[in-house]
Formats: C-alpha cells, sequence, structure tokens
C-alpha cells in the first residue's frame, strides 16, 4: 500500500482556476472549448504535465488516469516526442507538399497492424471516422451505415445517431430505435442508420441480413469506451464479419481510443479483420491526427493517380509534419515491451481493484482490458450498453467517486474510460487501489444507495 501522505488533500478547486473559469465564460458559450471537460462545478485548469503527472494551476499534483481521454500513453512531455518535434518545428511546421516523416509513419503503421494496407492521415478521429464511411459508401455504392447503440465514434452525423439512448428512447431490445443526438439532426440521417446491441450475436446477423441491400458498413468499435468499455463475445465479432461479407458489407474497425490494447491493436486481439480502419489518439504523440487505412481495393477509392478520384480527401492540416513528427516518435517508443508492461499493470489494477471490491461486498464491478479499466456501478458486469447506462443514482455515485479521487490527487474520468501511460509504475497501482479502498469504506453509506442493481 502506499502512504497518502504522498499526497495532500486537495480543494474541490482552488482560486486561479476560479477566476480562469470566470473569464472563459466571457468567451466560452458554457465557460469551455468541448463539451468533454468536467467540471464540479468548476473545471480544473492545468499548466503542465510531467510524465504519468499533471500539476493545475493551483499547484495540486495529481496521477493523470485520464490521458486527454486516452491519448497520451507515454504520459506528458514524452522526451523522444518533445526532441523529434522541436527538431520538425525548426525545420518548418507544414508544408503544401509531402513529407518523408509521413511515409516513415504510414510504414510503421501498415507493418505492425494486420490488413492494413494502405492509409491516409487526417487531422482527428472523427475525421478518420467520417472518411472511413465515405470510402465504404464510394466503394459499395450504398448510402446507409450500421453501429452499435451506445458506442461512441465521434462528431459525424450518421454516428452520433443513438449514441446518447435513453430507456424513454432506445426502443424494443430486438429493433432498436434510431434515435437523435441533438434537435434538428435530419430524419434522412436516422433513416440510414441501424442500431445493433453490442454482444447481441443473432440480432445483429438478423438485422444487418434485412438492411443488406442499402448498407455500406458495420462500423464497430472492438470495446466501446461510453458503451461501457465492454469486452466483446467471440460469437459476436465473428457473426458481424461472416455476416457483413455474405452481403458484400464493409466492416470497419473503429481503433482510435483502442489501437491502444497490443501491439497489433484491438481489432487483432478480437479476432476481427476489417475491411477499413479509423485510428487516432496514440499515433499522433499528443499532437492532432487521425488516419484512415485498411485493404488496398477498398483504400483505392482515394486515389488520384490518374484525375479525380472516386473520393476525394484532403485538408490543409492532413498529415502535418508535427503530428508525423510526433506520431512516429511514439510509436517507434511503443515496442512489445512497452505493451507488456501496460498489460501487466491494467491486469495487476484491474484485478486489486476487483479483490477490493469483493472484500467490501460493494455493488459495484470493473471492466476494460489492457491499459484501459473503468468502474460500473452496479454488482454485476454488464454484457451491453443498456445494461451499462447510468441512471441518477449510479451517477451520483460515479461522480462522488471521480470526486474523492481527485481530493486524493487523482485524476479519474467520470464514468468513462480510465486509462494507464507508460510512465506508471506499481507504487501508481497501489495509490489508486489505496484510495479506492477508502472510498469504499468512508463513502459505505452511498454505496448502500445502490442494492439491489
Amino acid at each position: 500500500m502506499v502512504e497518502q501522505a504522498a499526497f495532500s488533500p486537495h480543494p474541490p478547486v482552488g482560486p486561479r482556476s476560479a477566476e480562469a473559469f470566470g473569464r472563459a465564460r466571457r468567451v466560452f458559450p458554457d465557460g469551455t472549448a468541448r463539451v468533454t471537460i468536467e467540471r464540479d462545478p468548476i473545471p480544473r485548469y492545468m499548466h503542465h504535465g510531467e510524465g504519468a503527472f499533471l500539476v493545475d494551476i493551483d499547484g495540486c499534483r495529481f496521477l493523470d488516469l485520464n490521458g486527454n481521454f486516452t491519448t497520451l500513453i507515454h504520459g506528458h512531455a514524452f522526451p523522444p516526442v518533445i526532441e523529434a518535434v522541436t527538431q520538425q518545428l525548426r525545420s518548418g511546421s507544414c508544408f503544401a507538399n509531402p513529407t518523408e516523416i509521413e511515409i516513415a509513419l504510414a510504414e510503421l503503421l501498415c507493418a505492425r497492424i494486420p490488413h492494413l494496407e494502405r492509409i491516409r492521415f487526417v487531422n482527428s478521429g472523427t475525421e478518420a471516422v467520417m472518411f472511413a464511411i465515405k470510402a465504404a459508401r464510394a466503394f459499395t455504392g450504398r448510402p446507409a451505415i450500421a453501429k452499435i447503440e451506445g458506442a461512441y465514434h465521434g462528431a459525424y452525423d450518421w454516428v452520433e445517431v443513438s449514441q446518447a439512448a435513453t430507456p424513454q428512447t432506445w426502443g424494443d431490445p430486438e429493433h432498436p430505435a434510431a434515435t437523435l443526438y441533438y434537435r434538428g439532426m435530419p430524419q434522412t440521417v436516422l433513416d440510414d442508420v441501424v442500431i445493433l446491441r453490442f454482444n447481441d450475436a443473432e440480432g445483429a446477423r438478423r438485422l444487418i441480413a434485412e438492411h443488406a441491400g442499402r448498407l455500406a458498413a458495420v462500423l464497430v468499435d472492438p470495446m466501446p469506451s461510453r458503451g461501457g468499455l465492454l469486452s466483446p463475445s467471440p460469437d459476436f465479432v465473428s457473426t458481424i464479419q461472416e455476416t457483413a461479407r455474405r452481403h458484400g458489407i464493409l466492416v470497419i474497425g473503429d481503433e482510435v481510443l483502442n489501437l491502444r490494447q497490443g501491439y497489433e491493436g484491438a481489432s487483432a486481439r478480437y479476432g476481427l479483420a476489417p475491411d477499413l480502419f479509423a485510428l487516432g489518439k496514440i499515433i499522433g504523440g499528443g499532437l492532432p491526427i487521425g488516419a484512415i487505412g485498411g485493404r488496398s481495393e477498398v483504400m483505392a477509392v482515394f486515389d488520384a493517380g490518374s484525375g479525380r478520384p472516386v473520393l476525394p480527401q484532403g485538408g490543409t492540416f492532413s498529415a502535418n509534419p508535427l503530428s508525423m513528427a510526433a506520431g512516429l516518435a511514439a510509436m517507434e517508443a511503443l515496442d512489445r515491451a512497452a505493451f507488456d508492461h501496460l498489460e501487466r499493470l491494467g491486469d495487476r489494477l484491474r484485478d486489486g481493484l476487483k479483490r477490493i471490491i469483493a472484500r467490501h461486498g460493494a455493488p459495484l464491478n470493473v471492466t476494460g482490458a489492457a491499459s484501459l479499466f473503468r468502474i460500473h456501478p452496479r454488482r454485476r458486469p454488464p454484457h451491453e450498453f443498456r445494461e451499462a447506462f447510468l441512471g441518477p443514482r449510479e451517477d451520483a455515485v460515479m461522480k462522488e467517486l471521480s470526486r474523492f479521487f481527485s481530493a486524493n490527487g487523482i485524476a479519474l474520468p467520470n464514468a468513462a474510460a480510465a486509462c494507464l501511460s507508460t510512465p506508471m509504475g506499481d507504487d501508481d497501482i497501489a495509490l489508486v487501489a489505496n484510495v479506492f479502498d477508502r472510498f469504499l469504506d468512508e463513502r459505505a453509506a452511498l454505496l448502500d444507495t445502490l442494492k439491489g442493481e
């Protein structure tokens, strides 16, 4: 166990963060520049990161289990990335022409990830998913997609459908409803999205076959973070793969988040062989990036060698040298030994949290794999999004858990995927377990509200 004296108790928010938020509210619609910023009720403003730790502008230090939403697999200020970006910045930040470094990063990814034969770089995971779907439409000549209920794939209209489904809107489990994400979303978007339930193999087979004539692709995150960070059943994976192939439908593997599950990524880990991939986050070394990749014949829709391509794709900052340099440095450091280290730490943490839960008899459980974990406020592990959905009581418990961790020097995302990074070691894992143990002890009355879940 780690002595908690290593961290002094942190206040909910410091005065400098409060002052910064006051300024921010005068220039941003809700005081923040992105909806994913957590506030309680004011966000913490960060000053710098150092390895596995964050330091806010009030001087409070935190073990970072967020990693900018799982992006920073090497933690903060990773020296090889700093060196690579500094050197590239001296040579130029961006050009209208290509650079050799984009080839080097592409070669690394194509050599490492099975079924990734060709690749194109973009600027975000959202853009990667968008162009993967467009590529599937261009290749098949069909407009519609199928996606998993509750799964997050970025900010493209078609992938936002049923991202925020609730018990009041998600409909019959046999025929999940395509639900709005925002007011004014076109009905035509809803009409071109078929919703599947995670780990419902028979339902996936039936719905894909039923809509096969208009489906361009099935979009699959092998372990959807907002869908619960749940392991896919082998039957579910094989059913999607086989049914899609039978009907000439492409499979898109969204590994923007889950590429960090192993040296070859998450699809290889779970037996999925996508026709197209969407990549992002860790491949940029902490800088903005996205990528679309896949089978050569499908990726040929982007080929402009003989004139206008079937699907034009460009972007002023696509394959920009800074992101390419940072990504190459980060990915070169992610060798098999680095992934083995993360796997060992992840197994130790998840196993430790489960033992603590069992000792307390708490109505909680833990899911995840490799360097990812998520704590659920219910006794039985969920198998799909509807079982992982948080009602008001569960949401209150998870917010208090994040608040308790923050007060004890750990940045834990609220009810989302938490992650480890390569600078972490056994002492950091012990610290997380120690604070979690104290939470179960000191918040037992709050946990009693979950009894029966």
